[in-house]
Formats: C-alpha cells, sequence, structure tokens
C-alpha cells in the first residue's frame, strides 16, 4: 500500500502546471508591408519573403534590416520596424537557374513597358518572326507592343512592313530578374535590383 502524506487525497491530481508561456513573436498587422527582399551577405537579390519571416531572421541575428518601412510591429519585449529589405549575415550559396523565366511582366520590364515599335505605351507581347512562320517563343524574338502596332503587324515580317528594332531583343541577366515571375516588385528594392523606374508596385 502506497504511502500518502498526511492531509493529502488518494487519486486526486496535484496542482496543475500550466506552460511556460513563450515571448510572442511581433507580427506585422494586414495594413503593413507583407513582402520582404531578402539579400545574400554580399548584397546579391535572393528572393523575396514574408515581412513575418524577415522579422524572425533579424531577431535570431541572421539577418540584418537594410531599409524599413515607417510601420512599427509591437510585442511584449521587442518593438520592430517593419523590414523591407534584409540582408543576411552570412553568405548563402543558392544554385540559379541558367535562363531567366520568359515571362509578360518581365518582357515589359526589360523594354521599359514601351513599344519597341513606336515608343508608345505597351500593353501586350509580339513576335518579331510571327509563330505561323515559325518564330520561337523565346527572348530573342518576343517584344513589349502597342495594341496598334500588334495589329499593323499581324503576321508579317519587319522586312515586309519597313519596320526595324532600335536594337536586337536579348535574354536579362542578372539574379534580380528571376524575382519578376511571380510578383510586383515594391519600388523601394529597385536599388537594390538596378530596375528601370518603369517597375511599379
Amino acid at each position: 500500500m502506497p504511502r500518502t502524506a498526511p492531509g493529502s487525497v488518494v487519486g486526486q491530481p496535484g496542482p496543475r502546471r500550466d506552460p511556460v508561456p513563450r515571448p510572442r513573436l511581433p507580427v506585422p498587422s494586414s495594413g503593413t508591408t507583407s513582402a520582404t527582399l531578402l539579400l545574400n551577405a554580399t548584397y546579391e537579390p535572393l528572393c523575396v519573403v514574408s515581412s513575418r519571416r524577415a522579422i524572425v531572421l533579424v531577431l535570431a541575428d541572421k539577418a540584418v534590416p537594410v531599409d524599413a518601412a515607417a510601420e512599427v510591429v509591437h510585442a511584449e519585449r521587442v518593438s520592430l520596424a517593419v523590414p523591407v529589405v534584409v540582408r543576411l549575415t552570412r553568405y548563402v550559396r543558392v544554385p540559379y537557374p541558367a535562363q531567366v523565366p520568359l515571362s509578360r511582366r518581365a518582357v515589359f520590364t526589360r523594354d521599359g513597358q514601351t513599344c519597341v515599335y513606336c515608343g508608345g505605351s505597351a500593353t501586350s507581347i509580339d513576335h518579331v518572326v510571327p509563330r505561323s512562320r515559325g518564330g520561337t517563343h523565346t527572348w530573342d524574338n518576343v517584344v513589349a507592343a502597342c495594341r496598334r502596332c500588334n495589329h499593323t503587324k499581324a503576321d508579317r515580317s519587319l522586312a515586309e512592313l519597313g519596320w526595324k528594332l532600335p536594337h536586337p531583343p536579348r535574354t536579362p541577366s542578372g539574379a534580380a530578374w528571376r524575382l519578376l515571375g511571380a510578383r510586383t516588385v515594391d519600388p523601394r528594392w529597385r536599388e537594390w535590383l538596378s530596375m528601370p523606374e518603369s517597375v511599379s508596385a
């Protein structure tokens, strides 16, 4: 028969011990910036992360803020400006794809949001050599164009129209271009992305 301490009741649970609460991390509100540009230790653009993830990296001393928004998030013991750009404290080697993905947004950015034929505002993309004539959907055959020029050109070649390109279309290079496919670029990232002013939020 197990012995019990005086005044105790057999089978009655002991006093409840609540787990020690962990300090809550500051979380950006819905009205603050939702994305942060992540730079390598060498200031090379790596990717875009959520603002919450960026705050966690800063608090863990894995990254340092480079630029921040005016909004400040508060927790029990921490107040931190919402980071817009952060830089890793240690260099990370990341294998990048050999070529920048071709997308409508990236073509517009490469060509400065202007029609390569007339210089007007671009609203569509055009295949220099029409696909009906064997043209490929590749960087060196796709350009930004306005609706009027695209309609006028149709499936004809530049030689048939007497048109000339200001410069041959090329594949853009640099890590920054790889960020274009999935999201709109925050204008506060331009300094680190080396992109034209035509890129808007």
